[in-house]
C-alpha cells in the first residue's frame, strides 16, 4: 500500500547503506518542479548514494547548474517525440515521452534500488516489472485538477488520462507531496485511494540557504517572479503597482515615485502559452500606464535572480491556491518579505504581519500591503531577518535532504523485509 512511511527506527545499518537511486522526470528545465527535482538529487548524491537522473528533455543552455556541474548524471531519451500536436494532446504526448524513458531505463540499465517519479505516475506500471526496485512517486498536485475539463470533448479526452492517474499514482510504494494543502487535496481529489487508507507523506521542498548573503540594499523595486503562464496570475503584480502608483503620486516626495517592477521568471519560446503571456503582460503595463517602470526579464540564471532577489525591497507571489510556491522560500532565504495569497501553500510558508503579508487575490489589497513597505523601509528590513530566519529553521536544504533520506532509507528497509 501507497503510504507515508515512517521515518524513524531505522537499523544502523540501513542508515550507512549506499543506495543506486534514478530520478525520471519530464523535462529537467527551470521552474519549480525542476528545483525540487534537482534538490533531491543533490541531497540523496551528498548523503552517499548513487544517484541519477533520466528525463526526456534537459537544454545544457536552459537548465538549472546543477544538472550540468557533473554533481549526478543526467541521461535524455525521446527527445525526438512531441510534446504536442498541433498545441493539442499535451497529456498524451507528456506520457509518450515519460513512457520511452522509463522503457529505456528497464531496457538498458541495471536494477536500481530506488526509482524516484517526479510528476507523471503512468510509468509507474512499467517500473514495477523490475521487482528489485521500490518506486516512489512525488505529486506536486493532481494533474486532473490542473487539466481543463470545459467541453465535452475535453472530458472525454481527459477521462481516460484522469483514471489512469489515480490508478497508477496508488500503485507508488511511497507518495509524497509538497504541502499540507496538497495533502487534502489529494485525499479529496483520489476518494478511491483515501478509502484504501492511502495517505501521502509531505516533504515540503527547500532552498539552499548558503546561496543568499546579506542584503545588498531594499531599493524601491517589487520583484515578481515566476514562470509566464496565465495560472501565475502575473496581471495581478502590475495591476497592484499600477495602483501603487496612483496613490503614491498623489503623496509629497518624488523619491516614493521611483518605485518599480521587475517582473523575471520562466520561459520557453517552445512553448505557445509562454509567448502570448508575455505580450499580454506587456499590453497590460502599457494599458496600466506604467510601461516605462516594468522590467521583464526572461529565463534569469540562478545568478542573476539572486541579484535581483538581493536588490529588491520585497516579493509579490501572485498564484491564487498555488500547491507550494518556492519563489517565497527564495525571497525570504535572500532576507527580503513576501505578499502572497492567502491560499494554498503560501499560508504553510509565509507568516502574516511577519515575514510578509498574505493577501486576497485583488490588486486594491497587494497595493495596500505595497504601500506599508514603500511608506515604512525599516518594516522591509525586520520581516526580512524574521523571514530569513524560518527559512533556516524550517525550510533549508540539509532539513529537506534528511527527510527525503529517512524516507527512502525505511521505502528501502521494508523491501528487505
Amino acid at each position: 500500500m501507497a503510504a507515508a512511511a515512517g521515518v524513524s527506527g531505522e537499523s544502523s545499518g540501513t542508515k550507512t547503506k549506499k543506495l543506486k537511486i534514478a530520478v525520471i522526470h519530464p523535462d529537467l528545465g527551470i521552474g519549480g518542479a525542476e528545483r525540487l527535482i534537482v534538490d533531491a538529487a543533490c541531497q540523496l548524491a551528498a548523503h552517499g548514494h548513487d544517484v541519477h537522473v533520466f528525463t526526456s528533455h534537459h537544454d545544457r543552455n536552459r537548465c538549472f547548474e546543477e544538472t550540468v556541474s557533473g554533481t549526478f548524471p543526467v541521461t535524455v531519451y525521446g527527445d525526438f517525440l512531441p510534446r504536442h500536436v498541433f498545441y493539442r494532446f499535451h497529456a498524451v504526448c507528456a506520457y509518450l515521452r515519460c513512457i520511452f524513458v522509463a522503457l529505456c531505463v528497464l531496457l538498458w540499465w541495471p536494477s536500481f534500488d530506488i526509482i524516484l517519479v517526479d510528476q507523471v505516475s503512468v510509468v509507474i506500471p512499467l517500473l514495477k516489472l523490475k521487482a528489485s526496485s521500490k518506486t516512489i512517486f512525488y505529486c506536486h498536485f493532481p494533474d486532473l485538477l490542473l487539466a481543463q475539463h470545459t467541453t465535452i470533448l475535453r472530458r472525454l479526452y481527459r477521462k481516460p488520462i484522469d483514471m489512469i492517474e489515480e490508478a497508477t499514482t496508488g500503485m507508488a510504494d511511497l507518495i509524497l507531496v509538497n504541502s499540507k494543502f496538497t495533502a487534502a487535496t489529494f485525499a479529496r481529489t483520489f476518494c478511491g485511494l483515501h478509502a484504501r487508507g492511502v495517505e501521502p507523506g509531505v516533504l515540503y521542498p527547500a532552498v539552499s540557504v548558503e546561496q543568499f548573503h546579506e542584503p545588498h540594499d531594499y531599493k524601491l523595486n517589487f520583484l515578481s517572479i515566476n514562470r509566464f503562464e496565465r495560472k501565475k496570475n502575473l496581471g495581478l503584480a502590475i495591476s497592484a503597482f499600477a495602483l501603487l502608483r496612483s496613490v503614491v503620486s498623489k503623496q509629497p516626495g518624488d523619491a516614493l515615485w521611483e518605485a518599480s517592477l521587475t517582473v523575471a521568471g520562466g520561459y520557453d519560446k517552445r512553448l505557445k502559452e509562454n509567448v502570448e503571456y508575455l505580450e499580454e503582460l506587456k499590453r497590460l503595463a502599457a494599458t496600466e500606464g506604467v510601461s516605462e517602470h516594468v522590467k521583464f526579464v526572461t529565463s534569469c540564471s540562478s545568478s542573476e535572480r539572486n541579484e535581483l532577489l538581493s536588490n529588491c525591497l520585497c516579493v509579490l507571489y501572485t498564484p491564487k491556491d498555488e500547491h507550494f510556491g518556492i519563489v517565497p522560500l527564495e525571497a525570504m532565504a535572500a532576507y527580503k518579505p513576501v505578499i502572497a495569497c492567502n491560499s494554498g501553500g503560501p499560508v504553510e510558508t509565509v507568516v502574516n504581519e511577519a515575514t510578509g503579508f498574505l493577501c486576497d487575490p485583488s490588486p486594491i489589497e497587494f497595493s495596500k500591503a505595497m504601500l506599508k513597505f514603500v511608506s515604512d523601509h525599516d518594516l522591509a528590513v525586520r520581516m526580512g531577518k524574521q523571514a530569513r530566519d524560518r527559512v533556516v529553521q524550517e525550510f533549508s536544504t540539509k532539513t529537506f535532504g534528511d527527510l527525503l533520506n529517512s524516507y527512502v532509507l525505511n521505502v528501502y528497509h521494508q523491501r528487505m523485509e
